[in-house]
């Protein structure tokens, strides 16, 4: 099978796309053939050597996957030729994938695989942050940098969903037009407006979430605009910078700043991370929110397809077309 592998440490330029073996399943794993593949921002920090958690080299990369199965091991509870959606720490980006079979999910009627591959990793890391986290209510003011990146874009959806009021930060007109078609109610121009003063004029001094996976220098004056009593939840840092927030703000503001981070969420709090699945994979399945895919590019193209997602040009999901 044809496959993107990463070699050495390095940019996605570094990819190479060639032939490795077949998987065969043990028991309890699945091979599932490749129809679609998302990109996500710690891909290319994976690739890089940089990710919190270092894969060794060679490893082929790709995080989340929709396709077919085409073999089973013992005591594996799917068949052959069921449509399937997956997340899996790496081999997303090939045509075949061997999975735990724990890993995966049935595709419901009506989703493609494109959507399937694009709605697992942004969507729960979103749904978590805003349900279990910030605990987000009806009527609230949600304040979402990057708005228009995967993890940004599907906040907005499901804040949508929540039936908060959400104010999108991000980067260009276009990207704004984006988010107010996808439901936000307020924008702003984080390169071109003060956002701390455009964040209170607009919500009346009253946004109590802000979510944040871009950092940098926004996250400061994010966390001003918040109101006396918000939380700030910090969920990545696209932008390759990690800020330094003054502690004096948190005291005089009586904020809370919490983390939020997929890989551990499940484990430190299962309970959570099983009703919000089950409420996620409810809404998917009912057609209530669908990712919005930016950019698709073959298998041939998946370090092209990285780059466009390291260079922050992707609005919502970008998708690697595999079959």
């Amino acid at each position: 099978m044809r496959a993107a592998v990463c070699r050495s440490y390095g940019p996605p330029e570094d990819l190479v796309i060639e032939d490795v073996p077949d998987p065969v399943p043990g028991p309890g794993q699945l091979v599932v053939r490749v129809h679609a593949a998302a990109v996500n921002f710690p891909d290319v920090l994976l690739i890089a050597g940089k990710y919190q958690v270092k894969i060794p080299v060679p490893f082929i990369p790709g995080s989340e996957l929709a396709g077919e199965v085409v073999d089973v091991g013992d005591g594996t509870p799917y068949r052959r030729g069921q449509r399937v959606s997956a997340t899996t720490p790496t081999g997303a980006f090939a045509e075949q994938a061997l999975l735990d079979a724990g890993a995966v999910a049935p595709i419901p009627d009506g989703a493609d695989f494109a959507s399937a591959a694009a709605f697992g990793v942004t969507y729960r890391t979103a749904y978590h942050a805003l349900r279990s986290i910030a605990e987000v209510a009806q009527g609230d003011w949600v304040v979402i940098l990057g708005a228009a990146g995967g993890v940004g874009l599907a906040a907005v959806d499901l804040a949508v969903a929540m039936k908060a009021r959400v104010l999108a930060a991000a980067s260009s007109p276009e990207k704004l037009e984006l988010c107010r078609r996808r439901g936000a109610q307020a924008t702003v121009d984080y390169d071109r407006e003060d956002l701390k003063a455009r964040i209170r004029e607009l919500t009346g001094d009253a946004a109590r979430v802000v979510l944040d996976p871009v950092g940098g220098s926004y996250a400061e004056p994010a966390l001003r605009g918040l109101a006396r009593g918000g939380t700030f939840i910090t969920l990545g840092y696209a932008s390759g910078s990690i800020p330094s927030i003054p502690l004096n703000l948190v005291l005089l503001k009586g904020i809370t700043i919490r983390g939020m981070e997929i890989r551990t969420f499940m484990g430190d709090r299962p309970d959570d991370a099983a009703r919000d699945m089950s409420e996620l994979s409810q809404m998917f399945a009912a057609g209530t929110i669908r990712p919005h895919i930016g950019a698709r590019f073959p298998l041939s193209e998946t370090p092209a397809a990285l780059r466009h997602v390291a260079e922050r040009k992707v609005l919502g999901k970008v998708v690697i077309d595999v079959a």
